[in-house]
């Protein structure tokens, strides 16, 4: 019983000892333990047998029973004291708690105090607030009303004496008693319904409106409208009514500064009248030089009666540069057909200069911000080929040229007089027409003068002189242009660029291009003939080469100007014009002449090989014995080449580009013709086919050695070209092994005829089997088995044209043939 008793105990003890995972940790983190005993999986078989693992270990049982005893009593020991240590806890607990919540109580207590002691002086300071507020406002109305009647007193003493010395023309006085009694009336505003404030501004007005009335009379009487002058000159009292004219309406500022200008320019409508002389376009500098001398005369005299921010000097000049437009577009107008370039032009220069003059003298300010006000123009950038240093520019560009970067317009004033010119710069238009159509026929005379660039010099290849000078007087009438107008006028110099360009290109370029002997319409019973008896073609000479070389790179050379010329016209213009400029089809004028250099050069290299290439085909190829070196023909391609390509590179060595258009078009040309005329050649034997695949593979050489035959530079070919005559020559190649090749079994050379050629057109398979010289029995039965050795076609819409045969069947062709021999025979029978 007493055995079960304690199971159970130590059953309910380990019950109420299991603890979370959570606690344990926490108590093994506080009360970090080797000890096994106080593991949470403590397990007391595990730790007998670590205290005794062997039988022998159980001699000393005695001593380890004694030790854990001692641990027991130690523990014991201390859980009495702990326990023994609580019992007045809570005892000690319920009497803190009662000392903490009386000291609550307490300061409950004292701050209900504190509150009722802060609202007793809130009220406090309300209370002595409010009565420094009633003493603020009343030191605040008192002291208004004090300034106003001080206010009041002056004005009313202001308006007295301002009437008294109104009427005695003390202006100078005037001038700051007005203002003030004006900055005093403006304190009243609000005090307007007071009749006695209301009558006080009233008397103000009419004071100001009398001093304006009076002021104008003064200077009617100083200045009369018939043009004399007081002669006591500019006095004190006018200078004084300027200051007092400053401050009353500014239109009477206005009216005294209008009616001063037109008295003092009055003798200058007089004296440049539209009957006069003196009026007409080639004596516009005696109008300038007058306005010069009245601006020093207007100095001397009257340059300290008016304010120096009235800016008058610079008024004077502007009303004249009004009247000086408006005047000459009335006299142009009326003589229009009088105005010459040269006259126009010297007169636009001398109005520009003095617009200049006025731009360093005055700074516009009294300019209007009218549409009239040009923007800053930009220059030419200084790239060639075209256009020339700044440093050589004249003086006469530098004042039109500005930086590329937008800034305020350094003269204000330009344009303000010239701009009565622009409706009349047709004549200038026509003019440079009219030069620019004498400058061609001048370029044409002198190369017929001259005749092409002779071989052997630097001329040949060259720039053509004459494009240089067009282009360089282009420039000149660019800028000039852009001098007088950037509007429509620069529109229609641009058209007749346009104009001139185009017969450049075709009356200097295009116009004298050698012409070949080709016949156009096609082929001819001569041409035939010539061929059949392998005559020689008309080549061109070395002179002609080296013409058409320079003509190709004058081309290009004025293709990239036009370019530029295009981006600098747009860079003259105004904005809003800029999109009328294009010069497109003018570069694909250039562009197209540049084509057809290329496709002279090659139809004359290409026309020198015909020859060589018919007598290829004319060899007897079966009857060849034994392989040699190569044929006279190949010798015959390969001199014409030396002779051709070496003269063309050096003509454009400036334009490397378009040597290798060039080459590459001459070998797209010749490699066709060389496999057309290597099918003619049949019937071919195995010597014979083993001659052909050496003069192949020579010829081969030679293409790809093109670009820098004959030359001491040796340079790598491009990689296109290389590319296209690898290709062209592989094919050439091909063909010569098929016909190398046994045709017995059939069935082996159709299908090595497909995989080195990988042609599917019957004809070409036919050109193979003439080349072999097979009959036409065996041909139709080696055309029927290549048809059914061909991969079949893909369906579908996918499925290419190239596998699809028109060419007659093999009995329809030999009884073609069988017909053509009878016919034959009975011809010669």
């Amino acid at each position: 019983m007493m055995e079960d008793e304690e199971l159970e105990f130590v059953e309910d003890l380990e019950a109420i000892l299991h603890l979370t995972p959570e606690v344990q940790l926490a108590i093994e983190q506080v009360f970090p333990s080797q000890d096994p005993l106080d593991r949470t999986d403590f397990n007391a078989v595990e730790y007998i047998n670590t205290l005794f693992p062997t039988e022998q270990s159980l001699a000393n049982i005695d001593e380890v029973v004694n030790n854990i005893r001692l641990k027991i009593r130690r523990l014991d020991d201390n859980i009495r004291t702990v326990v023994r240590g609580q019992t007045n806890v809570g005892q000690d607990g319920r009497q803190a708690l009662e000392e903490a919540q009386k000291a609550i109580q307490q300061l409950f207590g004292k701050i209900k105090d504190i509150k009722d002691k802060a609202e007793k002086s809130e009220q406090m300071v309300k209370e002595i607030t409010r009565d420094i507020k009633q003493l603020d406002h009343a030191k605040r109305h008192l002291t208004t009303s004090i300034t106003t009647l001080n206010h009041l007193h002056m004005l009313a003493g202001g308006v007295d004496s301002l009437e008294a010395m109104t009427r005695k023309r003390q202006y100078g006085e005037v001038a700051n008693l007005l203002q003030g009694v004006v900055n005093v009336l403006e304190h009243f505003q609000k005090y307007m319904g007071i009749p006695q404030i209301r009558q006080l501004s009233e008397r103000v007005k009419a004071a100001q409106s009398e001093l304006g009335t009076q002021i104008l009379a003064d200077f009617e009487e100083a200045f009369p409208a018939q043009g004399s002058k007081k002669s006591g000159g500019p006095s004190i009292v006018l200078r004084d009514a300027c200051l007092v004219a400053n401050v009353l309406d500014p239109r009477i500022k206005q009216e005294i500064i209008k009616k001063f200008i037109r008295q003092h320019l009055s003798e200058y409508l007089v004296l440049f009248q539209e009957n006069q002389d003196v009026a007409w376009l080639d004596k516009i500098d005696r109008r300038y030089a007058w306005i010069k001398r009245q601006l020093v005369d207007y100095e001397e005299k009257y340059g300290r009666m008016f304010p120096e921010e009235w800016c008058m000097t610079e008024r004077i000049s502007v009303e004249f540069c009004h009247i000086t437009r408006t005047e000459l577009a009335k006299l142009m107008r009326t003589r229009a057909r009088e105005i010459e370039v040269k006259l126009l032009l010297f007169a636009i220069q001398r109005t520009t200069n003095f617009e200049g003059l006025l731009a360093k003298r005055f700074s516009g300010c009294t300019l209007n911000d009218g549409p009239g006000q040009k923007k800053p123009e930009t220059p030419l950038e200084p790239t060639n080929p075209f256009l020339e240093d700044e440093d050589n520019v004249s003086e006469k560009d530098e004042d039109l040229d500005r930086p590329k970067k937008p800034k305020a317009p350094d003269n204000p004033f330009h344009g303000i007089v010239s701009k009565c010119f622009e409706p009349h710069l047709y004549v200038y238009i026509e003019s440079q027409d009219k030069n620019l159509g004498e400058l061609i026929d001048r370029f044409v005379a002198d190369f017929r003068a001259q005749g092409p660039p002779k071989s052997g010099t630097d001329e040949g290849g060259a720039v053509l002189p004459s494009c240089a000078d067009l282009f360089v007087y282009y420039k000149k009438c660019m800028v000039q242009c852009s001098q007088l107008s950037t509007g429509e006028p620069m529109i229609a110099l641009t058209t007749i660029f346009q104009k001139y360009l185009r017969e450049y290109a075709w009356k200097i370029l295009s116009g004298n291009l050698p012409k070949t002997s080709t016949n156009s319409g096609g082929l001819t019973i001569s041409s035939l003939l010539k061929e059949k008896e392998g005559s020689e073609v008309a080549k061109f000479t070395m002179e002609e080469l080296c013409l058409i070389c320079s003509i190709l790179s004058t081309a290009e050379y004025c293709l990239a100007t036009t370019q530029q010329l295009e981006e600098k016209l747009k860079e003259k213009v105004d904005k809003t014009l800029m999109e009328r400029i294009n010069l497109t089809g003018e570069m694909d004028t250039f562009s197209t002449v540049i084509s057809n250099s290329i496709q002279l050069l090659v139809q004359d290299l290409d026309a020198a090989c015909d020859p060589a290439l018919t007598a290829m085909s004319k060899m007897p190829w079966q009857s060849v014995e034994h392989v040699g070196d190569q044929s006279p023909y190949v010798t015959s391609v390969i001199m014409h080449i030396k002779q051709n390509v070496p003269i063309i590179r050096d003509n454009l060595a400036s334009t490397r580009k378009y040597f290798t258009q060039f080459c590459i078009k001459f070998t797209n040309s010749f490699i066709p013709k060389f496999i057309n005329h290597l099918f003619r050649c049949k019937p071919i034997s195995m010597v014979g086919a083993e001659q052909l695949l050496l003069d192949t593979h020579s010829l081969k050489t030679v293409l790809l050695d093109l670009p820098s035959i004959g030359s001491q530079v040796v340079r790598k070919a491009p990689a296109s070209y290389t590319k296209i005559v690898v290709k062209g020559m592989t094919r050439a190649e091909m063909i010569l092994k098929v016909v190398m090749a046994p045709h017995e079994p059939s069935v082996v050379f159709v299908d090595n005829y497909i995989k080195l050629l990988a042609d599917s057109n019957p004809e070409t398979f036919q050109k193979i089997l003439d080349m072999k010289g097979l009959k036409r029995s065996e041909q139709g039965t080696m055309l029927e088995l290549f048809r059914q050795r061909l991969p079949n076609p893909p369906s579908g819409p996918d499925s290419g044209p190239s596998l699809s045969f028109s060419a007659p069947t093999p009995e329809q062709e030999s009884s073609r043939i069988r017909k053509l021999e009878k016919l034959i025979k009975k011809r010669i029978q």
